[in-house]
């Protein structure tokens, strides 16, 4: 860990930029959804209350370099001020002489909030130019935005090399909580890997293969290595021009030491529907004209199994139709298995992707998983090994 937090800065009487991710849903100007607004409040507020004047950069929408009035940052701010418990005030650029008298007549207590970054063509090119006028408004950057740290931006990038920098705590949480589950896990070290299609996990599964001791592979993915061995999946998700990569897959994945674990028996219905006439087979009996739609009791016993002797757990996708009844039972029993051992202290478990975080808080595991990321691609991306350019900016 190369990064500092905001414990290594001295705040006091500083400004600082806080690079933070507010896109939130707002309908006829009012925030529907503050989710991520609130998960940035211990940022802001340690910041407060150590001296600082923390002024905020961020995007919203997709501007595309262009001033669009409806996604402008400062129908935000009555939703940030009853959030953070202070005043906010607005500034109508996040450069410029306007930003700059904002910031320095910024008093403490208050918060500035500086207009969307993408108005200007030069954020998303990560350019410098654009990175310097936004310098010149604070001391000190902070990124609190793991969600936009796998772009390379100006305000998420080019910015955080060109003040002292550091990652706020909703960046530090997370950041900690991968660590801990990818970079120095206790073992045995369990992946349960999800959803439609093989194409979109490549990097995804070949990264976890080389890390992990289990791979448990469910969903419309499973599909796809069930036909790879030769099963039929009749009328299922499944990609078939994709079995001679999920063949290699399974190769590889003994080659590394790494056991996956596929449906042993499975849930199948005629039609994709909730409640939908349904039967429990062997996996290998699929019906010519049914579809898989969830893995079956067995299965997950035996996943359970394999959770009850695991350290740590990462979790990407769910193991069936969870949006259906009752093609949500393997998700289900797995998640509340997984929550309980994590209670217990038995487990570290550190879930996220957008299916996943609707799945587990739909089966009422969520709030026991040791950590949910809710970064999307992000998440994703540091799942595949890759370098994130906002984290790596942090690590001077």
């Amino acid at each position: 860990m190369g990064w500092k937090s905001l414990d290594d800065m001295d705040l006091n009487g500083k400004r600082i930029l806080v690079r933070v991710d507010i896109n939130v849903p707002v309908a006829n100007g009012i925030v529907t959804d503050d989710t991520r607004i609130q998960r940035i409040v211990p940022t802001i507020r340690d910041i407060l209350t150590s001296g600082g004047k923390p002024i905020l950069l961020a995007h919203f929408g997709r501007p595309k370099g262009e001033r669009v009035a409806e996604m402008s940052l400062k129908q935000l701010v009555p939703a940030l001020e009853a959030a953070f418990g202070a005043p906010v005030r607005f500034a109508d650029d996040c450069v410029g002489p306007d930003a700059e008298a904002a910031a320095a007549s910024l008093i403490y207590g208050e918060v500035l909030l500086l207009e969307n970054t993408r108005f200007h063509a030069g954020e998303t090119k990560n350019s410098k130019t654009l990175a310097e006028g936004m310098a010149k408004l604070g001391d000190i950057y902070c990124n609190d935005a793991f969600s936009a740290a796998h772009r390379a931006h100006s305000s998420t990038e080019a910015l955080a090399r060109l003040l002292p920098a550091c990652a706020g705590r909703l960046m530090q949480q997370e950041l900690s909580a991968l660590e801990a589950a990818l970079g120095a896990p206790k073992r045995p070290v369990t992946a349960v890997v999800g959803g439609a299609k093989v194409s979109t996990k490549l990097d995804l599964l070949g990264n976890l293969i080389e890390k992990v001791d289990y791979l448990v592979i469910g969903g419309g993915m499973a599909n796809t290595f069930l036909v790879a061995k030769g099963q039929n999946v009749g009328r299922s998700l499944a990609e078939h021009t994709m079995t001679d990569t999920a063949t290699k897959i399974l190769n590889k994945a003994k080659t590394a030491g790494c056991t996956i674990l596929l449906p042993c028996d499975i849930v199948v219905a005629e039609v994709f529907e909730a409640d939908a006439p349904h039967q429990v087979l062997p996996a290998d009996q699929c019906p010519s004209d049914a579809m898989i739609l969830d893995a079956g009791p067995e299965s997950v016993a035996v996943v359970s199994e394999v959770l009850e002797k695991s350290r740590t757990l990462i979790w990407n996708g769910p193991l069936g139709a969870f949006e259906l009844t009752p093609f949500d039972t393997a998700t289900n029993a797995a998640a509340l298995k997984a929550a309980a051992l994590t209670r217990d202290g038995k487990l570290t478990s550190v879930a996220g992707g957008g299916d996943t975080v609707a799945a587990l808080n739909a089966s009422g595991a969520a709030q026991d998983f040791s950590y949910i990321s809710t970064a999307g691609g992000a998440f994703l991306e540091w799942m595949e090994g890759k370098t994130l350019p906002g984290v790596a900016a942090l690590d001077q």
